[in-house]
């Protein structure tokens, strides 16, 4: 073969190497190098928790046994249960004896015990206690299977279409309680988001509670089950699981640079490895993660009315916006163009769309924020005509 055409082949070579590295999934628009995220876990993965925008995935929908990680849904509902005010974080609850007889992770709560909402979360997040999650679910919702219940209806509204919970706790082995990395990673993101108080006992690594039985007081040391806080520096949360089904699952939360990543890491061969995978996609997720926010506290024109009582109608935003980049765009060059119209027959009635507020990216719409009115004016009468030319008089 003579040089040029050796020199042919080799840059031919190259391209199809370049092609080859890049993974593509157009279905649900995850960009990975391959062979960036090296794990062990057979099901994975990996996203921004305020976009819910995934970064990297590995057969996250594999169905699997979620062992202790079921506690995710138990804490989200009660911490909905807490905003409902149906229940306080001093509430005292009393252990049953079906609470009491738990077996694997514990917290060794007695029949008859009084133990507050707030140290049963601890006993939950932290150990992992499956009779504190018993305890909880009895408490809110009077059996456990009623909460089990509650739980699959969340599951539904979440739209967890691969999950299905037997027990509030994960200490069964029945094959109709299952679930997937995605749906614990949806999960996890709407507990996180929306109940940003779970921190202030994912990250306790190892405290104190008083057992008061009959027998009188004692000490008992919670002790994290998620060796992550220790080991990963920006690590929060969240939960671990385990059961000779399940094998090893972790649903691990971190923030850096005000960016929260969730890594969820289902059917690990051993306990070691799940943390491992678990620090690898964070790491992965915050080198090619760049994240950017707009708040929309800017004041927005007010919009004129035509017909109405009032002449003009405030507008406001309806949230803030986030963006995820994985690509390596630089986010700076992000524009926000307002696309109202000039003005609005009345009525008008507060909530309703005036328009939204589009993202632009390097000439592509990245996003968008519906911009409502903010009051509501009715559509003027007779009267109200009568009245505003007596008022001009008047001036």
């Amino acid at each position: 073969m003579s040089k040029s055409c050796r020199e042919r082949a080799y840059a031919l070579f190259l391209s199809v190497t370049v092609i080859f590295v890049l993974v593509f999934t157009p279905a649900t628009g995850v960009y990975a190098a391959e062979g960036a995220v090296t794990i062990s876990a057979p099901s994975a993965i990996l996203l921004e928790a305020s976009t819910g925008k995934v970064i990297f995935e590995q057969n996250a929908d594999q169905v699997c046994a979620p062992a202790s990680i079921t506690k995710i849904m138990t804490l989200l509902l009660i911490f909905e249960a807490l905003d409902r005010g149906e229940i306080k974080l001093t509430d005292e609850v009393i252990t049953s004896e079906r609470a009491q007889s738990m077996g694997g992770s514990q917290v060794f709560l007695e029949a008859g015990e009084l133990q507050t909402v707030d140290t049963l979360i601890k006993c939950i997040a932290v150990a992992s206690g499956n009779d504190a999650a018993v305890a909880m679910a009895e408490h809110i919702a009077g059996s456990e299977e009623e909460f089990v219940a509650r739980m699959n209806q969340k599951a539904q509204e979440l739209s967890m279409t691969n999950t299905h919970f037997v027990d509030c706790c994960g200490l069964t082995d029945s094959d109709d309680h299952h679930t997937t990395a995605r749906d614990v990673a949806v999960m996890s993101r709407e507990l996180v988001v929306n109940h940003p108080d779970i921190y202030q006992y994912t990250g306790i690594w190892m405290e104190d509670i008083t057992h008061t039985t009959a027998r009188g007081s004692s000490t008992f040391t919670l002790s994290s089950t998620n060796k992550l806080l220790k080991q990963y520096q920006w690590a929060t949360g969240l939960k671990t699981g385990s059961t000779s089904k399940a094998k090893y699952c972790l649903s691990a939360t971190a923030r850096k640079d005000d960016v929260e990543l969730i890594a969820v890491v289902m059917t690990a061969p051993d306990s070691k490895s799940r943390f491992e995978d678990a620090a690898a996609m964070l790491n992965y997720g915050y080198s090619v993660s760049a994240l950017y926010r707009d708040e929309n506290r800017d004041k927005i024109p007010d919009m004129n009315v035509k017909g109405g009582v009032q002449e003009k109608v405030p507008l406001a935003y309806q949230t803030g916006f986030s963006y995820l980049d994985v690509e390596g765009n630089d986010i700076e060059m992000i524009q926000k163009h307002l696309e109202l119209p000039e003005s609005v027959d009345a009525p008008v009635k507060a909530g309703e769309k005036a328009g939204e507020a589009q993202y632009v990216l390097n000439g592509e719409v990245i996003g968008t924020v519906p911009v409502l009115f903010a009051a509501s004016v009715q559509k003027a009468v007779y009267r109200d005509y009568v009245l505003k030319i007596m008022g001009y008089f008047l001036l």
